[in-house]
């Protein structure tokens, strides 16, 4: 039960995410000169890109 509830937790607190975006990061952009977002950094962004623009249908 404690490796389903830590799984979970971490689904919802976007922990998988920053993962995903840190792989990604290492995959395709390790080469260039920069850093990856750091943890804090990235969730303004994904808050930024999620809420940003018309949310509506009409």
């Amino acid at each position: 039960m404690g490796v389903w509830l830590k799984n979970h937790w971490c689904r919802l607190n976007g922990d998988q995410a920053y993962q995903r975006y840190l792989i990604h990061w290492q995959q395709h952009h390790a080469e260039s000169e920069t850093q990856p977002l750091s943890r804090k950094a990235f969730f303004a962004a994904e808050t930024q890109r999620k809420w940003n623009g018309v949310k509506r249908c009409c």
